[in-house]
């Protein structure tokens, strides 16, 4: 079987996906795609398809090897974002071929469905406790909102109690049992992330999300480790050398990498394991579409340390289309009791509706990240 042609599609709301064919007439499809930076993924995948075209593509671990070290320069968002796409597509030829589904090719299930959690509000956080509500009567149990709007380096109390009142509402509406999880989007510099998790530990989080930028851990660990909150971080991190320094800190208790963004399956599994190794849990980032989501699912299956999955159905970015559109069968996501079942079918276990993919990506998409700015007129973090 010998790679043919590779094909993406930028899609509404703010995805791409792609379409790498054989001569053996197998699909696979992937999602390699970095938010606010599409077309740039796109143009990378072109690229690499000099180093795919003509190959046998159950030769997963060579190629992945070629197209990371084989640039020369290697590794950040657009690079990997590109690999871990095309890592995707080839593990579904492989498993469609074998007719299996690819947690089978990895060593096979230690688990038949994982807890998933919902997103409440959108960037600014408000009305998060009517949301929440909505979305436990959903038969969700857990559920993750936005901290706070911008902050300085120092900012004022009004918005330190906007936080936790926020905060606070959301945990009287779905009382003490449902999971919160606080994402402080790297806004937050180190000396409010101080004053933040220290106000926020009454309310019995889940976990708080990038209390800073990863980048800035080294000087947060000591924070960070004596929080009584469970830390995580890692969807902007790429790969398991930039997951090494964070996991030997000792700060971080779950870590987020994303599979369309870290370099697919093949490398987010490696991250993983690294993870168990310090007794690290594994929430997959996927605020994305339905071929990253089922990436996640089939490396759920295998690892150990997986504890609780990002799904983006019905996130506040999904505006013109949603996480099931693009497949021919929506049950293929089976939530129930706030589990997701792991897909059993070939490949990923899904299928794509490629017509409807081929008529969305002809309107395409140009998603860009807000730009945020503070009173003083200096750059705020989105």
């Amino acid at each position: 079987m010998k790679i043919t042609s590779m094909t993406t599609y930028q899609v509404p709301p703010r995805w791409s996906f792609l379409k790498i064919e054989t001569d053996a007439g197998v699909t696979g499809w992937g999602e390699p795609v970095l938010e606010g930076r599409a077309a740039s993924v796109a143009a990378t995948v072109d690229e690499l398809s000099d180093y795919l075209i003509g190959k046998d593509p159950a030769q997963i671990e060579d190629l992945w090897t070629v197209l990371y070290r084989g640039g020369f320069y290697r590794g950040g968002g657009i690079h990997m974002s590109a690999l871990a796409g095309i890592d995707q597509a080839l593990w579904d030829i492989k498993g469609k071929a074998l007719g299996v589904p690819v947690h089978e090719l990895l060593g096979g299930r230690v688990r038949d469905r994982i807890k998933v959690y919902s997103w409440i509000g959108g960037d600014r956080p408000a009305e998060t406790a009517r949301a929440a509500r909505e979305v436990v009567d959903r038969g969700f149990s857990a559920v993750k909102m936005n901290g706070t709007e911008e902050l300085s380096y120092l900012d004022t109390w009004d918005k330190v109690d906007r936080c936790v009142a926020n905060v606070d509402a959301v945990r009287q509406a779905v009382g003490p049992d449902v999971g919160i999880g606080v994402d402080f989007h790297g806004r937050v510099h180190k000396p409010m992330a101080k004053v933040l998790l220290r106000e926020l530990e009454p309310y019995r989080l889940m976990f708080v999300e990038e209390p800073v930028l990863s980048e800035h851990v080294d000087g947060f660990a000591e924070v960070l480790r004596n929080s009584p909150i469970p830390i995580a971080l890692g969807e902007r991190l790429f790969s398991r050398w930039d997951f090494k320094a964070v996991l030997a800190s000792g700060a971080v208790d779950i870590i987020q990498p994303d599979p369309s963004h870290c370099g697919g399956i093949t490398e987010a599994r490696k991250i993983a394991h690294m993870a168990e190794a310090y007794d690290v849990g594994l929430a997959l980032h996927c605020p994305l579409g339905p071929i990253a989501l089922a990436a996640c699912l089939q490396i759920d299956a295998g690892c150990y340390n997986a504890t609780i999955q990002e799904q983006s159905l019905g996130i506040h970015y999904n505006t013109s289309n949603d996480l099931l559109d693009y497949v021919t069968d929506p049950a293929v996501f089976a939530y129930e009791d706030g589990q997701v079942a792991i897909p059993g079918g070939p490949g990923l276990g899904i299928e794509i509706d490629e017509e409807y993919v081929a008529e969305r990506a002809a309107e395409g998409h140009r998603w860009r990240n807000p730009v945020w700015r503070h009173t003083d007129g200096s750059f705020a973090e989105w």
